[in-house]
Order: C-alpha cells, then sequence, then structure tokens
C-alpha cells in the first residue's frame, strides 16, 4: 500500500469517529499500520477533525521517528506503536474519549458482561487496565499506557476482547485495520452504555451465565461459527 492510500484509509476511519459522535473537538484518534514497510499513518496532534484532510496524516516508523507529514503525530503514538509491537495480528488501533466507555474508565471499573450484546462481541468482561504509578506517569507517560494494556492481555488472547478501558483514562480498541478498530469503539460504547443503564436500574446485577456467554460468542467467532453469511456457498 502506498503512503497516499494508507493516509486516505486512516483520514477516513478518524472521520468515522466525528460520524458516530464518538469524538468531539480534537479528542481521539485512529491509526493503521503497514507491517511490510514498519510503518504507521496516525491523525496530527491537535487537528480539528473540521479542519483535517488526508494529507495531514503522520507518517511514523516503529520508533516514532517521523516518515512522512509536516505536522507532529498524535500524543498517543507511542502506545499506538506499543499495541501494534505486541499485539501481532492487529491492523489499526482506534482511541476515543467517548462519554460511557470513559465513565467506566473513570470509575476504574471493567465492565462486565451483562447481557449477549456483549458477549456477541467480547469473550468476558471489557478489561479496565490498573492505574499507573506516579514513576509511569512523571516518566515515558504514553509508552506506559500501552504497557498498562499489555499488561492487561498477558494471559487473554487481544483478538477475543478487542476493546479495552484504561483506569482514570478512555478506551482503546483495535481490529484488523483502522476501519474495524472504529467499528469497535462505536460497539464498546454502545455496550458502556447499557451495562451503565443496566447497573443504574440494578446495582446488584450479575454476570450473563457462562453457557450463554460462551454460546453467543462462539457462534460468531469460534472454529465452528455459523452467525452471518460468509460460511455459504
Amino acid at each position: 500500500m502506498s503512503y497516499t492510500e494508507l493516509k486516505r484509509e486512516v483520514f477516513e476511519a478518524n472521520m468515522e469517529l466525528q460520524r458516530r459522535a464518538l469524538v468531539i473537538y480534537t479528542f481521539g484518534n485512529v491509526s493503521q499500520i503497514d507491517r511490510d514497510k514498519g510503518v504507521i499513518a496516525i491523525k496530527p496532534s491537535g487537528v480539528s477533525y473540521d479542519q483535517m484532510k488526508a494529507e495531514d496524516m503522520v507518517i511514523v516508523d516503529l520508533e516514532n521517528n517521523i516518515v512522512e507529514g509536516s505536522m507532529r503525530p498524535s500524543s498517543d503514538t507511542k502506545t499506538h506503536i506499543h499495541l501494534y509491537r505486541h499485539f501481532n495480528d492487529i491492523g489499526g488501533v482506534t482511541h476515543t474519549h467517548s462519554t460511557y466507555a470513559t465513565a467506566w474508565a473513570q470509575a476504574k471499573q471493567s465492565i462486565p458482561c451483562f447481557g449477549t450484546t456483549h458477549a456477541d462481541y467480547v469473550h468476558g468482561d471489557i478489561t479496565c487496565t490498573r492505574e499507573l504509578t506516579d514513576a509511569q506517569v512523571n516518566g515515558d507517560y504514553e509508552l506506559e499506557t500501552g504497557i498498562q494494556i499489555t499488561d492487561a492481555y498477558k494471559d487473554r488472547d487481544p483478538k477475543a476482547a478487542p476493546m479495552v478501558i484504561v483506569a482514570g483514562h478512555a478506551p482503546f480498541t483495535w481490529g484488523k485495520d483502522a476501519a474495524q478498530s472504529v467499528y469497535h469503539a462505536a460497539l464498546l460504547e454502545e455496550i458502556a452504555r447499557m451495562a451503565y443503564l443496566t447497573r443504574t436500574l440494578d446495582q446488584n446485577a450479575g454476570a450473563l451465565k457462562k453457557s450463554v456467554m460462551d454460546k453467543h460468542y462462539l457462534r460468531k467467532h469460534g472454529k465452528d461459527a455459523y452467525y452471518g453469511q460468509s460460511n455459504r456457498g
């Protein structure tokens, strides 16, 4: 893929965040990696979605050096790079401050799997990371944020839970490319809203029965998945 094509795909993914009301002003960012070239394209730092153009996307290498672009990349770039380095199968990363998902992050709580909507897309809870230590905050903050995320996935498949909330901060999601990472950001916000309403109605609401959770996740994502049309001739 050419740099022009990579920038175009990342630009369109970033604009989809605005269309889905997942960001306001300069909040949030999306990136996509070209693993063959060893580069990612990412939104420039502090640029409003209303003013942004495809050519404004910044190309950086996996050492965070600018390869192409006249603007500074997103301040979250090191977090994105860390995720690409440690989650080998992902191709796109999205970061938002969407309202309900961020509320769970600010409460420093993982989102329980209350129902089948959640189970259709994430196998188990949506993890909230532990808080950063003062040393991490005062060190390489954005890199340490990425480390917090990958530490939370030491015993978990990132493909089975392509979304996380960073304690006190906000959500990150990922997927096979930038577009899918935005799709997962939209799903996360809706799941977070449903979970908030569930907790509001019943503070003692319990998690979905495991057999039902497994059924809903595996019928879409398991080796014998049968949801949708992809297996039809």
